[in-house]
């Protein structure tokens, strides 16, 4: 009887990402994270649990070769092995807070390429190298509120979660079991990073200095098991855009 859980997460080192693949390790489980830095004790975590994990320190503003390494990792293992396998596009970077012109051109390109180019290759990467496998595969794509809602000051930001929403009622349609999750308010370097930002171009930043001063964000932990437990969902794929809110 087939056991084994494989998941392949990107954006594992810290936040939301470090708490997916700490709360992914049970006995059996497989884990790859595709990160810019390793977690420094998911090793250690995982020898605990019972799991196997592996981390590749790898740059997802340069996707293509990524996605290439990953389709020839899945080419090379058993599947008869797997009852899932599950792809993870967690990966984002920061990008200024403020007006679009305002922007500097390559981090500018940067925070697409991690945060909607990266995810489109991978998931194609992953359902080519696993097209023939009979276990329960799945795409999770971690994308926001402001995929649906425009904020001043977030023009990359929100197209990026707009975009991947869009993109996964397209792959949906061609039969792919995905889901865009809006995972809720989370306490990460994000919300920080928001907080810290000059109000001139930020319109919204009273609303977010209030979200922490009010106790209103999850944990990274809180959120996780969230998209974990929505993940593990019989119907899963229903609808292929959703908020772990609701």
């Amino acid at each position: 009887m087939k056991t084994t859980q494989l998941c392949i997460l990107t954006g594992a080192s810290r936040g939301l990402g470090a708490a997916l693949a700490e709360q992914s390790l049970r006995p059996g489980a497989r884990l790859l994270c595709l990160s810019r830095r390793e977690h420094p004790t998911l090793a250690a975590l995982a020898a605990a649990a019972g799991a196997q994990a592996e981390q590749w320190a790898v740059d997802l503003a340069e996707p293509a070769p990524v996605a290439a390494r990953l389709e020839a990792w899945l080419a090379g293992l058993d599947d008869s092995a797997f009852a899932s396998a599950t792809l993870i596009n967690n990966a984002a970077t920061l990008p200024r807070v403020g007006p679009l012109e305002d922007s500097e051109a390559g981090e500018l390109a940067r925070t697409l390429r991690v945060g909607l180019e990266a995810p489109l290759l991978l998931s194609a990467a992953f359902l080519r190298a696993t097209r023939a496998w009979s276990a329960d595969r799945r795409i999770l794509n971690i994308s926001s509120g402001l995929g649906r809602r425009a904020m001043a000051g977030s023009t990359a930001y929100c197209a990026i979660k707009a975009g991947l929403d869009h993109a996964s009622r397209a792959m949906a349609l061609d039969g792919a079991r995905v889901v865009s999750l809006a995972p809720g308010v989370i306490d990460t370097d994000m919300q920080v990073h928001l907080r810290d930002s000059d109000p001139r171009g930020f319109p919204d930043h009273a609303r977010f200095v209030a979200l922490k001063a009010d106790g209103q964000l999850d944990t990274p932990a809180q959120a996780a098991a969230r998209v974990l437990a929505f993940l593990a969902r019989p119907d899963f794929g229903r609808e292929p855009v959703a908020d772990v809110r609701t």
